[in-house]
């Protein structure tokens, strides 16, 4: 337990570490990468490269700071790191290693201001918050591994189909190579793979919504290739895309995450999603749609017809299940985009314009694609009245040992 007194000085000197953050986050990936290179095969280097690492590490333990005196109001976001740091195999040794080059970089970048008993109040506060993570993480570790079909760590599987769903998104089949039975999943959830990737000379581990419902012989993943302009090629994404084919080997973690729906639940569902951000949408679906007295609307916007994945499968679904609606926005349609056929409104996604049809009582609304998307469908929802506790979104970005 932390001292009052321990509290008191962290709340004390977050504003300073805030003021510097960007500068001790950068000092701390630095010397840390020298001592121990091989966390190098943890970290996404692309985060590293772009400084998204850095921010959020240092937005982290801002937020840890501010709400050091009630700490199980960040349980949810725990919750979600916990789970993330699971899929990627973090393990209890990296946690002091972690600690230490923090606090070194601390001392480094605040100087003579860093006195000790600052930074003796800030090694507790970051050990209570290990202990922690490590509590929850132990409990995944082991909740996986006992499961039927379940394992620890890395196991290895074969791709059995590669399929392109888009002009920029594939999906791939996985299955084990010792032909086992895998761990059934809650729709909504991802898993890792790991991959080695020459241009870096490193490890990369990634993670992927899965995009199929629970079948315990297989998993399916819907990769976006990302070539956006400004920013590194994405390493895995077109590795997987141009390498690797129908009958390779990658490595796989277990299923994790916290961004699923209520299969048990009666009540409707609406999922809101851009882009890519359609591929846990699929597996809620398909779940979903099994009760037949559920009612699903499925909310989706992309730019146009080629890059619009499943979407001859998603009208035939919504032909065919009479408990299934599908709305889907294009903001740039081409000239071969039919309004009514391949998209119902051109444009941005705008809830308003579809209030009638995605406003049914106790509904949850479940909402993935770029930060951007989901934070405008977010202040959206909550500007038609819905209450935050049937808002529900997952962000796939880094944390504080990055995706």
């Amino acid at each position: 337990m932390l001292t009052q007194q321990t509290k008191e000085i962290v709340k004390a000197t977050a504003p300073v570490l805030a003021q510097h953050g960007l500068d001790i986050i950068k000092y701390f990936y630095g010397r840390m990468f020298v001592a121990h290179p091989e966390l190098k095969n943890v970290f996404n280097i692309a985060h590293q490269e772009q400084g998204q690492q850095q921010q959020a590490l240092a937005r982290a333990v801002y937020a840890y700071a501010e709400n050091i005196d009630d700490p199980s109001s960040l349980m949810a976001v725990l919750g979600n790191i916990a789970n993330k740091h699971a899929s990627l195999g973090v393990k209890p040794e990296q946690y002091p290693i972690v600690g230490e080059h923090l606090l070194a970089a601390i001392k480094e970048v605040l100087g003579s201001a860093a006195t000790d008993e600052i930074i003796s109040a800030w090694a507790q506060a970051y050990g209570n918050l290990a202990d922690v993570l490590m509590g929850m993480e132990s409990g995944l570790y082991e909740q996986s591994a006992s499961q039927p079909g379940g394992w620890a760590g890395w196991r290895t599987f074969v791709v059995r189909d590669k399929r392109p769903e888009s002009s920029v998104i594939t999906s791939f089949v996985l299955e084990p190579v010792d032909g086992g039975p895998v761990l059934n999943f809650e729709p909504g959830q991802y898993i890792s793979v790991a991959v080695d990737v020459p241009a870096l000379g490193l490890q990369q581990i990634r993670q992927y919504s899965l995009s199929d419902m629970p079948n315990a012989r297989s998993y399916r993943i819907s990769v976006k290739r990302e070539r956006d302009e400004g920013k590194p090629a994405g390493y895995v994404s077109n590795l997987l895309h141009d390498h690797v084919a129908a009958g390779d080997q990658i490595k796989v973690a277990a299923p994790y995450g916290t961004f699923h729906i209520d299969v048990h639940a009666k009540t409707p569902i609406v999922l809101i999603s851009g882009g890519v951000g359609l591929t846990p949408m699929i597996s809620m679906l398909k779940r979903a749609i099994q009760d037949p007295d559920r009612q699903v609307v499925f909310v989706h916007g992309a730019r146009n017809g080629t890059v619009h994945a499943m979407r001859d499968r998603l009208r035939e679904t919504a032909r065919t299940q009479p408990n299934f609606k599908l709305i889907v926005f294009y903001d740039s349609p081409l000239p071969d985009d039919v309004a009514g056929r391949d998209y119902d409104h051109a444009g941005f996604v705008d809830v308003a314009k579809i209030q009638q049809a995605i406003q049914l009582p106790d509904a949850d609304y479940y909402i993935c694609g770029p930060i951007p998307f989901m934070r405008m469908q977010h202040d959206a929802l909550k500007q038609l009245g819905l209450r935050e506790a049937h808002i529900h979104y997952e962000v796939f970005g880094p944390d504080l040992f990055a995706e």
